[in-house]
Parts: structure tokens; C-alpha cells; sequence
């Protein structure tokens, strides 16, 4: 039993379980060879990038920050857990089609049944418990790769959103779903802002930017905001200081070793499906409550975009390898290339262009450094 823990122990470190690598090294190679360390390299190229093309336009003010964070926010909750499911070698390509059907869900319920908000969020995260639980289940029990499984998720929940909304809605947009509960305890639990008397006591002492009418440009911090660190700092503590993290690592690094130690694989990944598909159903139930709509287009491509925050981050395709800070982080250099785009002036035509240019950019510099510092000594 004691080798089998420290067999995981090794896995949990993150730099493999080859004990021959292991030498004298200075304290700096060693902090680059950590996943968040390797992506920090590429958050400092990308500022770097935009400093000069973007540097006088106004993205560097407290303003254009808090829009970089916000939709760094939502795609952050995602990246933390795709980044579990990715570490123990599974992808789950349903995420954002699953944002657009629970987000109708919640209207369906809400506008046709007259249910409450509150009760409509929870039986649509209900809902998603049990969508995670069956793609995990025919996952393992089929041995079908969870690429196919997802893909074809994705297609069902797609189609299912659209049906349903126009099935009970004759459209695939459900307004006014807040209406009336603008005040409720889930609308202030999933949208608005914090702090609010600060900011306003900070423009007040001229510290901070007004509008024409004398109110602060920002409000306060996004909830959302809240949600990402609050989801981040939960997943990195299950990843590296519970049993649960050391199952994942290992499943993720060699799938038949973890079998042999005895670690309940099919439980393992049936979990973090459903951990992700709870991700999938934060994220649409803060665009709900934000915006107070549904819309069958909500959460197009998030499944691949939380999929490159991922691998910015540092972790593994192949699994076993990666961090959740690493995928917090890989969601803020994409919400920063995102909102600093528009900063540079670039024609929106070619918008994408520069978008994957910036984000393969930051890929390869990521991966020059910790390859640098794994060679050296």
C-alpha cells in the first residue's frame, strides 16, 4: 500500500512520475516547469503585445480592466472544470450547447409553468446532474472516446434547445424571465455587482472615471467575477489536497495502473462530467439572471474556447498533467486577446484571424518556455 501512495503522490506533483529527471535545479527552472508559472509567460507577452498596439486607447483603464475580468469570468468557470475532466484524460465538447439548453430550461419553466426563479434554477441544475451522470455512464460503459459521446451530446441538447423553445414559445428567445423577481435572493445571487458604495465613493474623490452624469464608470465587481475565483479556488483545492485529486492525476496518467491501485475509475470520470455540466448550467444561469432573456445561441463554441483556456493553461491533451490555476489563467490571456482586439482598431473582418494568430502565439511561447526549463538543469 505504501508504494501504491507514493505511485500517486508523484502524479500529483504534476512533473511526471520519472524519477531520473530529478535533479539539482535552481529555484526559477522550477517554478517554470509548473503549468501556471509557463502560462504567467504568455499573459506577460500577450500585456506586452497590447501595450503597444493598444496601449493609449483606454483598455488599460480600471474600466476596459473590469471588461477584460468579466469575460474572462465566465469562460474561467468552464475552463476549471473542463480542465478536471481534461487532466483525467476525457473532453466534454457539450459544454455549450448545454449552456443554451439550460438557460431554456429555466425559461420554459419560469414563463410557461409559472414556476419560481429560484425553484426553476434548481431543477434545471438537477436537470444537468443527470445529463453529466449519463454522458460519464456511456462513457465508461460503452468505451466509446468522450469525443464522440459529447459530440453527439452536443447535437441532441442543440436540437432539444431549439425545439423545446419553439415548441412552447413559437420562438428561440424566452424574454422576460426575471420580470417581477428583480429583487429576489437568485437574482442577486447570480448577477449585479458588488461593492457598489466604493466605486461610487472612489469617482466622488475624482479617483476613478464618471460618466456625463456623474455616476462611476464601473458599477462595482461582476458577479461573475466572484463566481470564477470562488470555482477556481474550490477546484485546485479538490485537485491538489483531497483523495478525490490524487484519483484524478492518476486515472488521467495511466488508466490501467489506477485500476491496479484500485481507484474507482468509472466513478472518477462519471463525477467530473457532471462537475462540468454543473459549470455548463453557473455559466447559463448567470447569463439568465443578467440579461433576464434565454436564447437558443447562448453558449455557441464556449466547448471549444474553455477547451483552448485549458491548454493555454498548460495542461495535457493526453491528461494526467495540468492545474486549474493554469486554465484561470488560460481564460485570461483569451478574454484579454478577446476585449483587447477591439482596443487595436483592427477591422472586425478579421477579427478571428488575429484572435487564433494571438492565441497560437501564446500556445508556442508557452510551450517553448517550459520546454526550456525541463531541459535545463
Amino acid at each position: 500500500m505504501g508504494s501504491k501512495s507514493t505511485s500517486i503522490k508523484l502524479i500529483n506533483k504534476g512533473l511526471g512520475s520519472d524519477t531520473k529527471r530529478i535533479h539539482k535545479t535552481s529555484s526559477i527552472i522550477k517554478l517554470l516547469r509548473r503549468p501556471e508559472l509557463g502560462v504567467t509567460s504568455s499573459i506577460i507577452f500577450v500585456y506586452f503585445i497590447f501595450f503597444i498596439l493598444a496601449g493609449s486607447s483606454g483598455m488599460f483603464s480600471a474600466e476596459g480592466m473590469i471588461n477584460i475580468f468579466q469575460v474572462s469570468a465566465e469562460l474561467g468557470i468552464l475552463a476549471a472544470a473542463a480542465a478536471l475532466l481534461m487532466i483525467s484524460g476525457e473532453f466534454d465538447l457539450s459544454m455549450g450547447s448545454m449552456i443554451a439548453f439550460a438557460s431554456i430550461c429555466i425559461g420554459i419553466c419560469v414563463n410557461q409553468f409559472q414556476i419560481p426563479l429560484s425553484i426553476s434554477i434548481a431543477l434545471t441544475f438537477t436537470l444537468a446532474i443527470l445529463i453529466g451522470c449519463f454522458n460519464g455512464w456511456l462513457v465508461v460503459k460503452t468505451g466509446l472516446p468522450s469525443f464522440i459521446v459529447t459530440l453527439a451530446s452536443m447535437f441532441i441538447l442543440r436540437g432539444l434547445s431549439v425545439g423545446l423553445a419553439r415548441s412552447f414559445t413559437g420562438s428561440t428567445q424566452i424574454p422576460y424571465i426575471t420580470e417581477g423577481a428583480e429583487e429576489s435572493f437568485s437574482v442577486f445571487l447570480f448577477s449585479g455587482h458588488v461593492g457598489k458604495p466604493l466605486f461610487i465613493w472612489l469617482s466622488e474623490n475624482h479617483l476613478l472615471a464618471t460618466h456625463s452624469d456623474g455616476s462611476p464608470v464601473i458599477e462595482g465587481i461582476p458577479i461573475s467575477l466572484l463566481w470564477w475565483i470562488f470555482v477556481t479556488i474550490i477546484a485546485s483545492w479538490v485537485l491538489l489536497k483531497t483523495r478525490f485529486g490524487n484519483w484524478i492525476f492518476a486515472v488521467g496518467g495511466d488508466i490501467n495502473a489506477a485500476r491496479n491501485m484500485g481507484i474507482p475509475v468509472q466513478k472518477v470520470k462519471i463525477i467530473l462530467f457532471i462537475i462540468t455540466a454543473l459549470a455548463s448550467t453557473l455559466f447559463a444561469t448567470i447569463q439568465v439572471t443578467e440579461s433576464g432573456s434565454a436564447d437558443t445561441l447562448r453558449g455557441m463554441q464556449k466547448e471549444f474556447e474553455a477547451i483552448i483556456a485549458v491548454v493555454i493553461g498548460g495542461t495535457l491533451l493526453t491528461g494526467g498533467y495540468g492545474t486549474t490555476i493554469g486554465a484561470m489563467l488560460g481564460a485570461l490571456i483569451f478574454g484579454t486577446v478577446q476585449i483587447g482586439i477591439f482596443y487595436t482598431g483592427i477591422d472586425n473582418d478579421w477579427f478571428k484571424v488575429f484572435l487564433g494568430i494571438m492565441i497560437l502565439v501564446a500556445v508556442l511561447f508557452n510551450t517553448y518556455v517550459r520546454r526550456r526549463a525541463l531541459l535545463s538543469h
